[in-house]
């Protein structure tokens, strides 16, 4: 199991089982959303994700991706804190995008953190910034696939 939460700590969420993947974005909407280089993602089935608290305060954002699909990103209305994000293309049915900055569990503790997050892709190569590199052993993506 994992919890995670905003940074005002308004909104809360758990999920179980082990993640589907776990890959950075370069894209330009994940470049901005984040505010830096990339958004490190954890793909969850959506039915092991549960808000522990803060469902009223969850707000969302669509928007259409350069890859076709929309997006829907939900995020702590107080903070802004972005927690997850949807996408309607068939390869993201029924998942969540969990964004990994917002994992709790600290060096050392038994639940997944960040520091367990194993990448298996960089998405979005084609627009990763030059001065950062390849992350070693992850799948090279052009786009999405």
């Amino acid at each position: 199991m994992a919890h995670g939460s905003c940074i005002c700590g308004d909104v809360k969420y758990s999920f179980t089982g082990e993640p589907i993947s776990q890959a950075i974005c370069h894209c330009i909407p994940c470049r901005k959303v984040s505010g830096g280089a990339f958004t490190t993602n954890i793909l969850v089935q959506s039915t092991s994700f549960t808000l522990l608290s803060g469902a009223e305060k969850l707000k969302t954002y669509a928007l259409k991706h350069p890859a076709g699909m929309t997006l829907t990103y939900h995020f702590c209305e107080t903070c802004g804190t972005k927690i997850y994000k949807e996408g309607d293309a068939d390869a993201f049915k029924g998942v969540f995008i969990v964004q990994a900055g917002t994992l709790d569990s600290a060096e050392g503790e038994k639940e997944m953190g960040l520091k367990d997050v194993k990448i298996g892709a960089e998405l979005w190569v084609k627009e990763r910034v030059g001065w950062l590199g390849e992350q070693p052993g992850a799948v090279q993506c052009q786009e999405f696939s």
